[in-house]
C-alpha cells in the first residue's frame, strides 16, 4: 500500500473535471465585458500585415474552424478550433493563454487584448 501512496497523492492533486468553454469564456467577459462573436469571427478571418509566421489565424487553422489545420513552417497536423470538432478545446485555462499569447503574437506580432480574447472564444464556441 505504502508504495501505491505517491501515485494516490499525484491523482488527489489533478481536477476532477476540466473547465467547460463557456466557463473559460465567463473569465474572459469577467476581464473584457461582453463578448462578440461577430468580432471573433472576425478577428478569426482578418489578415494582418504585422505576422511574424502567418499572415492570419485561417493560415494554419483553415477557413473552418471545425477542419484541422496546418502549421505553416512546420506543416504538423492541428487539430480544429472548435470546441463542437475537438472536446477539450477551450477546457484549460493555462493551455487557453498559452495559446493566445503564442498566436496573438505570431499573427498580429502584439498581445491579444482580453476583449479580443473573450470575442475569439465566443466565435469559436458559437461555431455549430
Amino acid at each position: 500500500m505504502k508504495r501505491y501512496l505517491p501515485l494516490l497523492a499525484l491523482f488527489a492533486a489533478l481536477p476532477l473535471q476540466a473547465e467547460t468553454p463557456q466557463q473559460i469564456l465567463d473569465a474572459l467577459v469577467a476581464q473584457a465585458g461582453p463578448a462578440s462573436a461577430a468580432r471573433g469571427e472576425q478577428l478569426f478571418r482578418a489578415k494582418s500585415t504585422a505576422g511574424k509566421t502567418a499572415d492570419a489565424c485561417t493560415s494554419c487553422h483553415t477557413d473552418n474552424p471545425k477542419a484541422p489545420g496546418q502549421h505553416v513552417k512546420t506543416h504538423k497536423t492541428i487539430d480544429p478550433l472548435a470546441p463542437v470538432a475537438q472536446k477539450d478545446r477551450f477546457t484549460d485555462p493555462a493551455k487557453v493563454e498559452k495559446w493566445f499569447k503564442r498566436n496573438c503574437n505570431e499573427v498580429l506580432a502584439r498581445a491579444c487584448t482580453a476583449q479580443e480574447k473573450a470575442d475569439f472564444t465566443a466565435y469559436m464556441i458559437s461555431v455549430k
